[in-house]
């Protein structure tokens, strides 16, 4: 779509550059490298400076850092169990928060959606989808493989039930990839053609600013439901961790 000779370019927005100059060609260090080590680095210091105090009348710092923690904890615990699901709470914890630091980083003007890229999303899937695994089989051995095949079926269904039952499983990593790439692709990609619209509009003359009024609340109405995006994203990333984490700690 064209207008004026200026074309929407809705996916550039996605494309990775190399920053620190030479070294960071050197090592193919990215902005999307940046953003996730400034998403550690908030994640790092809000826990350290909020917990730093440890009062008995928290602050506001600590009461978020605490209620966070405290949030994720019920979330695991609810889900896998309570005693069974302690150990877990700090990696669902870290995905939780990562996810949802880098996807509301991204809604910064010049900032860059590190979990708008399948490479990104797919890494943090593939180490979900290890870590169950390997709890199945540390804990149940061998008996893992009998989740492919439910107790009591019938064994005549077994041909059909197995075949169904491992390629949900290693489906897992590849839904949970695509469901908060395509999310948060798909926002960011409404969020550019909008203020393209309003750009564009704006610029056609004495009515073209009443007429971007209209783009430009949808716009903003668009930023609104992306931090609600952003919210639920992670929110479902770490809810289906722990069902997953469910599912090998209990085999059923």
């Amino acid at each position: 779509m064209a207008a004026e000779g200026k074309t929407i370019d809705a996916l550039g927005q996605f494309e990775l550059k190399t920053v620190l100059g030479p070294i960071g060609e050197a090592v193919g260090f990215t902005q999307s490298s940046a953003h996730m080590l400034l998403a550690v680095g908030i994640i790092i210091g809000t826990i350290m400076i909020g917990m730093s105090r440890r009062a008995v009348v928290p602050g506001r710092l600590q009461s978020l850092t605490e209620s966070l923690y405290e949030f994720i904890a019920d979330l695991v615990g609810n889900q896998v169990g309570q005693h069974e699901g302690r150990r877990f709470v700090p990696f669902v914890f870290a995905l939780f928060t990562f996810i949802l630091v880098g996807n509301l980083l991204g809604l910064l003007p010049y900032a860059f959606t590190f979990t708008s890229h399948i490479a990104v999303t797919f890494t943090l899937a593939f180490i979900v989808f290890v870590l169950i695994t390997v709890v199945a089989f540390a804990l149940h051995g061998k008996k893992f493989f009998g989740y492919f095949f439910p107790e009591g079926a019938p064994i005549w269904l077994a041909p059909i039930i197995i075949p169904v039952e491992v390629i949900s499983y290693l489906s897992r990593p590849v839904s949970l990839a695509i469901r908060l790439f395509a999310n948060m692709t798909a926002g960011h990609v409404l969020l550019k053609v909008f203020a393209t619209f309003v750009v564009l509009l704006g610029g056609l003359g004495a009515v073209g600013p009443f007429i971007a009024i209209l783009p430009l609340a949808t716009n903003v109405a668009i930023v609104g439901f992306e931090i609600l995006v952003a919210l639920l994203q992670a929110y479902v990333f770490a809810i289906l961790t722990s069902i997953y984490l469910h599912d090998a700690v209990h085999l059923h």
